[in-house]
């Protein structure tokens, strides 16, 4: 009977595994029918291997080359299309913010447990919330290869967005009340309403801002989620204790934040080019809503305590929960570099054109 499960189990797996290879590498040519090119069957695929991915983290880095990265998105520093990298993205600066947090974090802790210092618990509150879902989004703010989207506008998006997609939740469980119990109903209809809110902000943003690239939507929706993500960890100390920022502080590197960048990712890839994503397209739009479905199953697995079960189980699901995000996000980030060479290779044509114009 065990044997039974554990066939049936791989079988499940590797058929769920068989369906999301097929969309990950039919994802050159969604990107390329969006842009409005002849689909390339021959066209080479982007590499993504996680050692090369973080290998510049343990190099050393200078002062010129962290302030190029954090003064980009403004006229002067938006490079034109032809100078954007489509080689693999290699962030390492999100390590260093993460390492100045974790200090201010260590060194609050020592005011409190050394010297009895109550004043450093509002601290440690903020900076607890704070450290992991910000760093994960300056990582996507050096991934953004077109650094056409400013540090003060992820900083809006981050505060503003953070708290009114906080607001919007609130408005939804006026009109969908959530009981406080651990079934899976339960679950699921927090994993709509959170990430329903979440989308709807997301939307705001990428409109107001007009942007249309895959690595924009991504960037922009780990803002929304890293915003939500630390207002909501700080809410819940004050229920529960100051024991919940240990916990939740680690459990962040796979929740709110990934989930918002698959769907800000989505929604690029849901809309038509150079146009707001409309309402629309949120129903017409199976890729988007595809990303979407999964981003609240995520959400749902993860606040669903299985009935029975114990912390190995629960513990258990969260690793399975960041391990599929996780790929989705590498997922995001190599449909953003196919969109790259794919631009690129539009600006090619287009000169080919003109001059072929011009000798006539």
């Amino acid at each position: 009977m065990k044997s039974k499960w554990y066939n049936d189990g791989f079988q499940f797996l590797d058929f769920v595994w068989t369906g999301v290879r097929r969309n990950y590498d039919n994802l050159d040519d969604t990107i390329a029918k969006r842009l409005g090119e002849k689909v390339d069957e021959t066209n080479e695929q982007v590499e993504i291997h996680l050692s090369k991915m973080f290998s510049s983290v343990f190099k050393w880095h200078t002062k010129d080359e962290a302030d190029r990265i954090f003064i980009a998105g403004t006229k002067a520093t938006t490079p034109g299309l032809r100078k954007v990298s489509s080689r693999p993205v290699k962030p390492c600066f999100f390590t260093r913010v993460f390492l100045v947090l974790a200090l201010s974090f260590t060194m609050l802790m020592l005011l409190l447990y050394l010297f009895g210092s109550d004043k450093a618990i509002p601290g440690m509150i903020f900076i607890g919330s704070l450290a992991v879902p910000f760093s994960l989004l300056m990582m996507f703010f050096e991934i953004n290869v077109y650094q056409n989207v400013s540090f003060l506008q992820v900083m809006q998006t981050f505060l503003v967005g953070g708290i009114l997609s906080l607001l919007v939740t609130m408005l939804f469980y006026l009109l969908l009340p959530i009981q406080t119990n651990i079934s899976i109903e339960s679950a699921l209809l927090v994993g709509v309403v959170e990430e329903l809110a979440k989308t709807v902000v997301i939307i705001l943003f990428i409109n107001a801002y007009k942007l249309n690239y895959i690595f924009n939507g991504v960037l922009i929706g780990a803002a929304v989620g890293a915003g939500f993500s630390v207002f909501e960890s700080s809410g819940y100390v004050s229920e529960y204790g100051l024991v919940t920022i240990y916990t939740r502080s680690f459990q962040a590197i796979g929740t709110h934040t990934i989930w918002a960048a698959i769907i800000g990712g989505a929604i690029i890839l849901g809309k038509v080019r150079k146009k707001p994503f409309t309402l629309r397209d949120f129903v017409t739009k199976p890729r988007f809503f595809v990303f979407l479905l999964i981003a609240i199953g995520l959400h749902t697995l993860w606040d669903w305590d299985i009935p029975g079960t114990g912390l190995a189980t629960s513990i258990t699901e969260e690793l399975i929960v960041v391990v599929i995000g996780w790929f989705l996000i590498f997922v995001m980030i190599d449909a953003g570099l196919r969109e790259v060479r794919t631009l690129q290779g539009q600006l090619i044509v287009k000169k080919k054109k003109r001059g072929g114009h011009k000798v006539g």
